[in-house]
């Protein structure tokens, strides 16, 4: 038992170390001051708005679309799967008003979901780049000029990556909770990734792409419920990268409730499961670069568990009186580094955001004790139902992210 316990710590002290670097070179990268240069000409891009029954929001969604400033030919394509409340209506009246904005009605088809209805926008737009925004997307009028500016500036890029702000982030204490893991987890981390590695991650919004390099990975996974993580794979098999454009920014909703948050992780959870599954078949995902995706899938969904396992595990049965190898001082260590280490990267990204306040710091620092504890649930709940519809043969349907009526970005 003391081997295994110490084992567990030595590789939970290297996780540690690994961490903190990408913390410091995600800082790094943050702090930096970057003149963008302007290009001589700018890219044709196809804006693609994947929806189903988003009436509650699309209006405001559009109205951000057409408020983008990008010098070269932009086309916006609303693409309704089979709604059955006013997005229709909605959409057709942008598209009578501005001639650049375009409702289009996807035919009905399986399997169901967001990489299906990409799919067909790309078969019927004909741009350079195309960018993806979810339906409730608010993105700041410069962040398609960006994004276009390092993808074309970068070699051997397919796109760029956007930064994803939370737009009803004082709602409560959970949309507070995401927005703070968002700044950590997608850019913090993002950002630190790319400065040691050069490896981004498609975050599934504000993600601009090359139309030639998706057609030579052959395009949407449509059984794909985490689309970007999939896509991301095989992007970087074809050794092409992904640069991070933190500036970029695009503000969404998140998830209001426990029971909306639940649907939505679990998605994501189901759709890296699948791509977990994906890897394991597959000999070009474990090489160059790829070889570090393939590694964090594997380190996040099945090394991390088992040490959050343990950790829990010996907690309890300390509690209930069960001798336990006398290893006291070196635990106390790795969870107090543990701490130290989720505090820096919080209060670190909140700086960098320009949202450092009393009631963003409390609730920075209990979300280590109560909402990371909720990803263990999430992930077994995902497991449970990623198994029995393997079993049964059945395919995993889409479950859209529930919409809330927000104002515009001020």
């Amino acid at each position: 038992m003391k081997i295994i316990l110490l084992s567990v710590i030595i590789f939970f002290g290297f996780l540690l170390i690994y961490y903190s670097i990408l913390t410091i070179a995600g800082i790094y990268f943050r702090q930096r001051k970057i003149i963008r240069k302007k290009l001589d000409f700018y890219p044709s891009v196809a804006i693609l708005i994947p929806a189903h029954n988003e009436g509650i929001v699309i209006s405001n969604t559009l109205e951000a679309m057409l408020k983008l400033t990008y010098p070269g030919k932009m086309d916006i394509y609303l693409l309704d799967d089979q709604s059955t409340d006013e997005t229709a209506e909605i959409g057709r009246e942008f598209s009578s008003s501005f001639l650049n904005c375009h409702y289009v009605q996807v035919p009905d088809g399986n399997p169901k979901g967001k990489s299906r209805v990409l799919n067909y926008g790309l078969s019927i737009t004909e741009s350079d780049y195309f960018i993806i925004y979810d339906a409730d997307n608010q993105p700041n009028h410069d962040a398609l000029k960006l994004l276009v500016e390092v993808a074309e500036q970068t070699p051997n890029a397919a796109g760029a990556i956007g930064y994803v702000r939370t737009i009803n982030q004082e709602k409560n204490l959970l949309t507070r909770m995401i927005s703070i893991e968002f700044q950590v987890f997608q850019l913090l981390m993002q950002c630190g990734r790319w400065a040691l590695f050069k490896t981004g991650s498609l975050p599934g919004t504000n993600m601009l792409l090359k139309r030639s390099v998706i057609e030579e990975v052959g395009g949407y996974d449509p059984y794909a419920l985490a689309e970007d993580a999939e896509l991301t794979i095989r992007i970087t098999a074809k050794d092409y990268l992904l640069p991070i454009v933190p500036e970029a920014e695009t503000w969404e909703q998140e998830p209001e409730n426990l029971r909306a948050f639940i649907k939505q992780r679990t998605r994501w959870l189901i759709g890296n499961l699948y791509l977990l599954e994906k890897l394991f078949y597959d000999p070009t995902y474990w090489r160059g670069k790829v070889l570090y995706h393939t590694g964090q899938h594997l380190l996040t969904y099945f090394f991390f568990v088992i040490m959050l396992l343990f950790s829990n595990t010996w907690f309890v049965l300390s509690l209930i009186g069960v001798d336990l190898p006398v290893l006291t001082q070196p635990l106390i260590m790795i969870w107090f580094l543990s701490y130290l280490v989720f505090s820096f990267q919080v209060v670190g990204s909140m700086i960098f955001n320009k949202n450092t306040s009393a009631i963003n710091l409390i609730v920075g620092m209990i979300m280590y004790f109560t909402y990371s504890q909720l990803f263990l649930i999430l992930l077994f709940r995902a497991i449970y139902s990623y198994s029995i519809n393997r079993v049964r043969g059945k395919t995993i349907a889409w479950d859209k992210t529930k919409r809330y009526k927000e104002e515009h970005v001020q």
